[in-house]
């Protein structure tokens, strides 16, 4: 199985005036920082505040009319989007989510009228519960990243964005289990066959980071992080998000949870944004050197704004937080 541009533009009219047209805008600060324009797909202002409602609209519109009710695993946004999309079409929603979700996005979920099942400590308990479901309550099940419509879904991001600016040189693209970096590569890659496609993740329990080096899906350890969106595998029988991003993906970049810190204060401080640490590790690649500075423009995706404040807050400030079993060390911006 492989996608095509045409899947995506199919999946544009499914999702068309729910999950389409965020705005695409420059930012000063990191535009200076590397030389080039720098612009920033703004899916924090998508209803649920993430991405992840394109793809579940996509595949939740895609359901026979006789489908009762959907399931799903999740790290938080996924779920949100699924919820939204069932109710779109009067549908029972059941999320299911490991101990390591931030109760901010259980909570989320949970006032959208989502039934929510806690199970586990890692993504992949969380979707074997998922799976089981389907079997014994007649559920579908809605990929978070290995499904041709949520795929597809997440790739209109990568149509809009070469619409809007045929001219960038460079893609760079939050990974986890790949939905967003294999839709936005088939887009982008088909449009300009030489734009660069970067996917990046956190250094600890990056999945689909470690499958491509291994030549393979493989299980890894899971760890909280400032990126928690990033977090859980991609499946052993993974057979549409990874062989994708094997193949499209030019690259794959590791940053710390320092690294996420800082350009989480650099999009408060100079953007005035509020975001996930999912959504600046393209920013915090660029800044911590870890990306070959760019010949031409550059566009990353927001991805989401659904992160607890209160650690949020403390982040601004410069004060340690704990993540898990990690203190990540402050700094005051600017310092």
């Amino acid at each position: 199985m492989t996608l095509h541009l045409a899947d995506i533009l199919a999946a544009r009219q499914r999702i068309k005036g729910v999950a389409d047209a965020t705005p695409l805008i420059p930012s000063p600060f990191m535009s200076k920082a590397i030389g080039q324009e720098f612009l920033m797909k703004m899916e924090i202002m998508q209803p649920i505040g993430a991405f992840k409602l394109r793809g579940a609209v996509s595949a939740v519109m895609a359901l026979p009319e006789d489908v009762q009710g959907v399931t799903c695993c999740s790290t938080g946004n996924h779920g949100r989007g699924v919820t939204f999309a069932a109710n779109q079409r009067g549908m029972k929603a059941v999320i299911c989510m490991s101990e390591l979700v931030p109760q901010a996005k259980v909570d989320g979920i949970r006032a959208l009228g989502a039934d929510v099942r806690i199970v586990g400590q890692s993504q992949d308990e969380a979707m074997a519960e998922s799976q089981r479901l389907c079997e014994a309550e007649g559920l579908v099940e809605i990929s978070p990243f290995d499904d041709p419509h949520v795929i597809a879904g997440q790739g209109t991001i990568g149509a809009e964005m070469l619409e809007a600016r045929p001219d960038l040189e460079t893609l760079l693209v939050p990974l986890s289990g790949g939905g967003l970096a294999a839709g936005v590569a088939v887009a982008a890659k088909a449009i300009n066959p030489e734009i660069r496609v970067i996917g990046i993740s956190m250094d600890r329990g990056a999945a689909m980071y470690e499958s491509i080096r291994a030549g393979h899906p493989v299980e890894v350890p899971e760890y909280a992080s400032l990126a928690d969106s990033l977090g859980g595998g991609i499946g052993l029988e993974n057979r549409l998000s990874y062989p994708l991003c094997r193949d499209l993906l030019d690259d794959t970049v590791l940053v710390t949870e320092e690294d996420i810190r800082r350009a989480m204060q650099v999009m408060f401080y100079e953007d005035r944004i509020v975001a996930e640490g999912a959504s600046v590790v393209g920013q915090a690649a660029l800044l911590a050197g870890k990306i070959a500075m760019p010949k031409g423009p550059v566009g990353t995706i927001v991805t989401g704004r659904n992160l607890d404040m209160a650690s949020f807050a403390r982040i601004m400030v410069g004060e340690d937080v704990e993540i898990g079993d990690l203190l990540v060390k402050g700094q005051a911006y600017g310092a």
